[in-house]
C-alpha cells in the first residue's frame, strides 16, 4: 500500500505541526519554505520563496496527491497581505501547472478576520463574510483563488492561534493585563496543534473518500469573553496587580461555532482556553 504525499506551502508553525502529525501515519510530506533547515525531521524539503514566480528547483517532479497553503505574511501591510495569500497561492498553482500536476485537493488555510461581527453573535461558515479591514479583505480574495482553482479545494478559517511561541496573552496577564468587562468581548482561539490537528483529519478524510464541505472553521469548543480567559490566567498565574492603563476595548466580538467540523468527525485535544492554556504552562505540548 503506498501511503498518500502532501506538499506543506509555507511549512512554519502550524504547517510544521501538520507536517510531523502527518508523518507519524506515514504520510511522504513536502515543506516548501525558505529555509528548509528548520523542518521537522523526516519532511523533504521544497527551498523556495513563495512571494517569488520563480519554480523551486526542488519541485516534487512526481507530483502530490494534496497541497495545504498554509503560508504567513512577512509584511503585516496590504502588500504583504496580498504578496503572501494571493500571489504566493497563485505561484504554487502555476508550479503545479508546469508540471501538469493535479493533487486531489487543496486546503487553504484562511481566518476568521474574514467577518466582521461585532455583537457577541454566533458565526459558522455561512454567516456573512463581508470584512471591510484589508487583512480580511486579501484573505476573502485568497479564498476565491483557491476555490476556483480548478482543483477541489476547501477553505479552513482558522480563529486566534496560540500555543508554545505563541504567547501573547500570557505575557499580557503577567503585566496585568486589562479588559473590558462590559458588554463582553468575546474571542475564540485554538491551540496550533489543534489547528494542525483540523488540517489533518481533513487530509485524511478525503483519502477515505468522505465529502469535504468548501468551507471549515478551526476553533475550540468554548469561545469565551476575553475577561474571563484573562480572569483564568491571573488566577492560574497567581498576578495579583493590575496595570495603571484602562482597560483595553478592541474591536469585534464573536462567537465561531466548530459544529461543522465536528459533524464531520473531529474533536480538538483542548476544547477550551483551559486545557490549551494549562498545558502550555505545565510544558506538555
Amino acid at each position: 500500500m503506498s501511503w498518500p504525499s502532501v506538499l506543506i506551502a509555507g511549512c512554519g508553525d502550524v504547517g510544521g505541526r501538520l507536517a510531523t502529525q502527518l508523518l507519524s501515519l506515514g504520510w511522504e510530506v513536502h515543506g516548501l519554505r525558505r529555509d528548509i533547515s528548520r523542518l521537522p525531521e523526516g519532511v523533504i524539503g521544497v527551498a523556495g520563496d513563495l512571494f517569488n514566480d520563480e519554480c523551486p528547483a526542488t519541485w516534487p517532479i512526481g507530483g502530490v496527491d494534496y497541497l495545504v497553503y498554509c503560508a504567513a505574511a512577512t509584511d503585516h501591510d496590504e502588500a504583504g497581505y496580498r504578496a503572501a495569500y494571493v500571489q504566493g497561492l497563485k505561484n504554487v498553482l502555476e508550479w503545479l501547472n508546469d508540471y501538469g500536476q493535479a493533487p486531489k485537493r487543496l486546503l487553504f488555510v484562511s481566518s476568521s478576520s474574514v467577518y466582521e461581527q461585532q455583537g457577541g453573535e454566533w458565526v459558522d461558515e455561512t454567516s456573512p463574510a463581508k470584512a471591510s479591514a484589508y487583512s480580511g479583505r486579501v484573505m476573502l480574495e485568497a479564498e476565491q483563488v483557491a476555490l476556483k482553482s480548478g482543483i477541489p479545494a476547501s477553505v479552513v478559517r482558522l480563529t486566534g492561534i496560540y500555543g508554545p511561541g505563541r504567547e501573547w496573552l500570557l505575557t499580557q496577564v503577567r503585566q496585568g493585563y486589562r479588559v473590558a468587562i462590559d458588554p463582553p468581548l468575546y474571542g475564540n482561539r485554538i491551540h496550533a496543534d489543534d489547528a494542525a490537528g483540523l488540517l489533518a483529519f481533513l487530509l485524511k478524510a478525503d483519502d477515505q473518500g468522505a465529502v469535504l464541505e468548501d468551507c471549515y472553521l478551526g476553533v475550540d469548543d468554548a469561545p469565551a469573553p476575553l475577561a474571563d480567559v484573562v480572569g483564568w490566567l491571573r488566577e492560574y498565574l497567581g498576578v495579583t496587580e493590575w496595570a495603571e492603563d484602562a482597560s483595553v476595548r478592541r474591536t469585534g466580538s464573536k462567537r465561531c461555532s466548530n459544529a461543522r467540523a465536528k459533524a464531520l468527525g473531529w474533536e480538538p485535544r483542548y476544547p477550551s482556553y483551559r486545557e490549551g492554556y494549562a498545558a502550555i504552562l505545565e510544558g506538555r505540548c
